[in-house]
């Protein structure tokens, strides 16, 4: 490929103090004033650039619960649009999914249900039963699964956490911590099928024998938070109240995470506090959206596709203190590609930059295929340029 070089710039005023994807906020940035987080560990994220806005033990290795089923849902929501596993199959259940304790939706061993019906009792009431049901479609055992939570969790960065079953359920070895678990939420979230589960209330779930359980979130912030769109509860003995979760205002969608609160009404009050101040205290600026295309293409030689729609595969954002001001820019360097180009290809990258210094990159890909040209297309071609066609 021949490397041409079409710079597109984009300059605004921002923030002096800004945040950036390059520049980590701990926890002494926020005084017990302005969070409230009666927790053994507590953490807060920005989800568009992952910047850290409040970190309290973040990275202590503790029992999380049910906040486990949040890689159990990751994962089968992957397997889906990895066309894995289809949302109206139906899975039979095993005695063994079937005889899971704690929050359930009391599945009945032999019995056949939709593999979507038993995703949303997972991300709305927590049931233990279609975690396991779930886990056997996609890896034959609990066991097996275990091992592609594990392995998942290192992809994403997840330093310090160990998973034992899908379920949360007490089992040793099995921890996590507050980090950890809200970049296993970032990834979720990013689901739009997760959304479609996330904001049910209340609902009844159906069994093929003609039996019906009420299924009730368990993230009560959904209704008494605004911009609560997402996460989940856990609570065993050990644990203690566990909740990880997300709330969106305006562009800005952040991720709080409290582990060991002490009961349910502190858990919720100490992830509120940790969104409050985000929201209070924060603003999100977004310049390149991930899988949205950018203004520029990339011309092409050799097809009778002549240019592409290139997008980012990674969001370029900054998260500031409010009130702060600041120059942002943002420049792409585009490739001048040769067919045949296929969907995904990388062709440039787009980098944003804080008064000259790098904060963070993305790379630019083709958002769909420039074939090679055929015998019969350079003919056209040709023809088309001597005016004979």
């Amino acid at each position: 490929m021949k490397k041409g070089w079409i710079c597109a710039a984009l300059a605004l005023t921002l923030g002096a103090a800004a945040i950036t994807g390059n520049i980590d906020m701990t926890a002494s940035a926020a005084s017990d004033e302005e969070v409230v987080t009666d927790c053994k560990a507590a953490y807060l994220m920005d989800d568009a650039s992952g910047v850290t806005l409040f970190a309290r033990e973040e990275t202590k290795r503790l029992p999380i619960a049910s906040m486990c089923k949040i890689m159990t849902l990751l994962l089968a929501l992957e397997a889906a649009d990895a066309g894995d596993l289809e949302y109206e199959e139906e899975i039979t259940v095993s005695e063994h999914a079937a005889g899971m304790g704690g929050s359930q939706v009391f599945l009945g061993a032999g019995l056949s249900y939709r593999a979507d019906d038993l995703l949303k009792s997972i991300a709305v009431c927590s049931a233990n039963d279609s975690c396991v049901a779930i886990a056997e479609r996609l890896s034959g055992s609990e066991t097996a699964f275990c091992d592609r939570m594990n392995a998942r969790a290192k992809e994403l960065g997840a330093e310090n956490t160990l998973f034992a079953n899908c379920t949360g359920l007490p089992k040793d070895p099995q921890y996590s911590c507050a980090k950890d678990v809200a970049l296993m939420l970032r990834a979720l979230i990013g689901h739009e099928k997760y959304h479609e589960y996330a904001k049910v209330w209340l609902e009844d779930f159906h069994h093929p024998d003609g039996r019906v359980t009420q299924m009730t979130n368990t993230n009560k912030l959904i209704r008494q938070y605004n911009g609560c769109d997402g996460g989940k509860t856990g609570f065993t003995n050990e644990a203690g109240f566990c909740l990880a979760t997300s709330a969106k205002r305006g562009d800005m969608r952040v991720i709080a995470v409290v582990i060991g609160a002490s009961d349910s009404k502190t858990r919720f009050a100490s992830a509120a506090s940790l969104l409050n101040y985000a929201f209070d205290r924060f603003e999100s600026s977004i310049y390149l959206t991930a899988g949205q295309a950018i203004e520029e293409h990339a011309a092409v030689r050799g097809s009778r596709v002549h240019e592409v729609a290139l997008i980012p595969v990674r969001t370029l954002s900054v998260v500031k203190r409010r009130g702060t001001e600041e120059s942002y820019t943002v420049s792409c360097e585009i490739q001048e590609a040769i067919a045949p180009i296929a969907a995904g290809d990388v062709l440039g990258e787009a980098v944003l930059y804080r008064e000259g210094v790098e904060v963070m990159r993305s790379e630019l890909v083709a958002q769909e295929a420039a074939p090679r040209f055929t015998w019969w297309d350079a003919y056209q071609e040709g023809a088309r340029h001597w005016n004979i066609v």
